[in-house]
């Protein structure tokens, strides 16, 4: 893998960045690890809760690592995350720190977008799955 560090391949920053590794990388395919960290800290958390729905936020940072590497020293191509289909979430919340595996699968793509699936795991158990659709506004075909 390329020296680059994963914060300049995403396009957030500070505690914002929730992938901490890639373990493995392909060409249609990428593993990541992260870490929650104390609940109370994450800067999504809710109430002391973490909801299951921010997990897709953690399967969106992953494709967008894979997109990255996929590109190799070009600069960052922004993305957003338009559609997120058949989010599955087997949990409401998390509650305390808890390490995840990120697995995700591109699918396919073109100039204007990207279509992965991703799962996000902790501990063997499956948290949430889907699909992300991420669209490349310079191409002028987000919304």
């Amino acid at each position: 893998m390329s020296e680059t560090p994963i914060a300049e391949r995403l396009p957030h920053a500070g505690a914002m960045v929730l992938i901490e590794s890639v373990l493995e990388h392909g060409e249609s395919h990428i593993i990541c690890r992260a870490n929650t960290g104390p609940i109370d800290e994450h800067p999504l958390a809710r109430n002391g809760r973490l909801p299951a729905t921010a997990l897709a936020e953690y399967g969106a940072q992953a494709t967008a690592v894979h997109g990255s590497l996929l590109g190799g020293d070009a600069p960052l191509r922004p993305g957003r995350l338009v559609a997120l289909p058949e989010l599955n979430l087997a949990c409401a919340t998390l509650d305390e720190a808890t390490e995840l595996t990120i697995h995700a699968e591109r699918l396919g793509g073109t100039a204007v977008g990207e279509s992965y699936r991703f799962s996000v795991s902790s501990k063997e158990r499956m948290l949430a799955r889907g699909r992300a659709t991420i669209m490349f506004p310079e191409t002028g075909s987000a919304p």
